[in-house]
């Protein structure tokens, strides 16, 4: 998913739901699910919002919503777009290039009874980015990438009485990505590609409130995906069928079980079986604990097998590990690659990956505001599919593709915690957050206790015998993340500020000397802190100003964080309209 795509102007609120979730959510739901919620239109208003910032950055937006009688119906619009910038100047194109994305996002609500609702939901995505570079022997290449993306979810739901509930729902999305490449001098074409995939799921799902201790929650569905490449004369198609069940079990007040499971029948892999088990228990008032188990299950997508796309926002590009070979040698003619990563030999084909997943935590909320979880988790992986660097461009930026990795876990725990409180006229809100993450091989911890693993000082070219304490665990993962927020605000004066800070400790990018594990320091990317500074004051019910200052120490790191553009000031106007309910005689 390149949440970049992703416009937030229209969102209600984010849940975020850890542990195991396949049962109710899907196969791919293996440690967690984040859940985005777009807003039900209510009344009659409109926002618009403008936004202007480093490198030419523009963000436009608009929301509207009208509601009469039983129908409402609210639209949003997005446009954002960039200058680009430029990290090399002294190679032949910018980092990032110019670009703009469009995003227009309708939705529609008829309440036909208190019992019966039917929405109609639908996204339209599209990006466009200008390309120009160079061949080895100086010719100009000029084109342009595109990105489109149309997606339409009705769904409808009625309930019988007050113990069944059906909901009927169906999923349709097509993603699209174009770019040419033509000789500047003539205008004739040198390269064309495409990447064309649809994915429909229909679904089916009943609730029976068999008492207020018993939900029981059963569905099934089938999804159909194809995909169409450049290099590929026949349409790839896949096809999965599936059923769940899930029942909610409230003996007391105090205590909630959960038992779910899923079966997934896959037209290109092996079935599959994904059970869940959780709990919650409250202590007291205030104080709870949650406990969860399951299996998860995930074959490889269409993405991850055939994708050939360059990201316009942050400039990188992504190779299905069946495009990864032809991807390479077409970026190597352009005189794009700088230097490998990786050996590609190792990317093979790409095989289901399942889990084992549990967590345990807990938390507390008191009434004076203050807010507290602690949550441990352990993942053990069967073939995980890794996102894994393959080679550096010649414009900073990196070509990524997909591999599997045969079994490995990844552990940890997370603390959070916020408090609010009341000086005056001031309201003050403090929000922190840490999270603690190994993650390794298991077969490489095997080979590294066997002495199994060798590496080679690049100075004084001796090799020697890789200790199982020098062993970083997964490339990408950093052991520590951390961050803080303060927001401020009177609302008397209509004044507001904000400082949030986001750490992240050092990280392995790629093998250095050859022996594909993490295990010498310059493997790893430093550990980086980012400071985010705002201040806004409201003018009446109607009208928000805003600056502020994004990475507001300019940390950069050309070489291994591209997307990290240095300090980036922006100021943003927002408009608010509402038509307030005629008064009764």
């Amino acid at each position: 998913l390149d949440l970049s795509r992703l416009a937030v102007g229209n969102l209600k609120q984010v849940e975020i739901v850890k542990g195991p979730s396949s049962s109710l959510y899907g196969s791919e739901a293996l440690a967690g699910v984040i859940n985005l919620i777009t807003e039900n239109p209510n009344g009659t208003r409109g926002d618009l919002s403008a936004r202007y910032g480093a490198n030419r950055t523009s963000d436009l937006a608009g929301n509207f919503a009208v509601r009469k009688g039983i129908a409402g119906l609210s639209v949003f619009g997005n446009r954002y777009a960039s200058g680009g910038y430029d990290f090399t100047p002294a190679v032949f194109g910018q980092t990032v290039p110019p670009f703009a994305t469009y995003t227009l996002s309708p939705k529609l609500t008829l309440d036909f009874s208190p019992k019966t609702r039917l929405v109609l939901s639908s996204r339209l995505f599209t990006e466009t980015q200008n390309q120009d570079s160079e061949l080895g022997d100086k010719t100009r290449l000029t084109g342009e990438g595109r990105v489109r993306e149309a997606t339409f979810n009705p769904w409808l739901s009625h309930r019988f009485g007050e113990r069944f509930k059906l909901t009927g729902r169906f999923y349709n999305t097509r993603y699209r990505t174009d770019g040419t490449l033509n000789y500047l001098a003539d205008g004739s074409a040198y390269d064309e590609s495409f990447f064309d995939q649809s994915f429909r799921r229909a679904e089916g799902q009943g609730e029976w409130f068999l008492s207020k201790k018993h939900v029981l929650t059963l569905g099934a569905g089938r999804i159909w995906e194809a995909v169409e490449a450049t290099r590929y004369d026949d349409r790839k198609r896949f096809q999965t069928s599936y059923a769940f069940g899930q029942y909610e079990y409230t003996p007391t007040d105090r205590l909630q079980v959960i038992a779910g499971g899923r079966y997934d029948a896959h037209s290109a892999y092996a079935n599959q079986f994904s059970p869940k088990l959780s709990a919650a228990y409250k202590l007291r008032e205030g104080l709870t604990l949650r406990g969860s188990a399951g299996v998860g299950f995930k074959a490889p997508d269409f993405r991850q097998l055939y994708l050939n796309f360059g990201n316009a926002v942050v400039g990188y590009t992504v190779l299905g590990s069946q495009e990864l070979a032809a991807g390479l040698a077409a970026l190597d003619a352009q005189g794009q690659l700088a230097d490998l990563l990786a050996d590609p030999a190792t990317f093979g084909t790409l095989r289901p990956e399942s889990s084992f997943a549990t967590n345990l935590g807990g938390k507390i909320s008191l009434k004076n505001g203050f807010r507290f979880s602690l949550n441990a988790f352990r993942n053990d992986i069967d073939g995980l599919i890794e996102t894994q660097a393959v080679a550096r461009k010649t414009n900073g930026q990196n070509v990524f593709s997909y591999r599997n990795l045969n079994r490995v876990f990844t552990q940890g725990v997370e603390v959070e915690g916020s408090q609010q409180l009341a000086v005056g006229n001031w309201q003050l809100a403090i929000s922190a957050g840490y999270q603690f993450l190994e993650a390794k091989d298991k077969d490489v911890l095997a080979r590294l206790r066997a002495g199994e693993v060798f590496r080679r000082d690049p100075t004084t070219l001796v090799t020697v015998r890789v200790k199982p304490s020098e062993y970083g665990g997964l490339f990408n993962r950093s052991k520590h993340a951390a961050n803080v927020k303060l927001f401020f605000e009177n609302p008397k004066t209509g004044f507001s500020a904000s400082l949030r800070g986001i750490y992240r400790s050092r990280f392995g990018f790629a093998d250095g000397n050859s022996n594909a594990i993490l295990d010498a320091a310059s493997e790893y990317v430093p550990g980086y802190a980012l400071w985010n500074l705002s201040a806004a004051k409201t003018f009446g019910p109607r009208l928000r100003l805003q600056a502020g200052v994004d990475n507001l120490f300019g940390y950069r790191d050309p070489a291994f964080i591209p997307n990290l553009a240095g300090r980036l000031g922006w100021v943003s106007l927002g408009l608010s309209l509402e038509k307030k309910p005629a008064r009764r005689p």
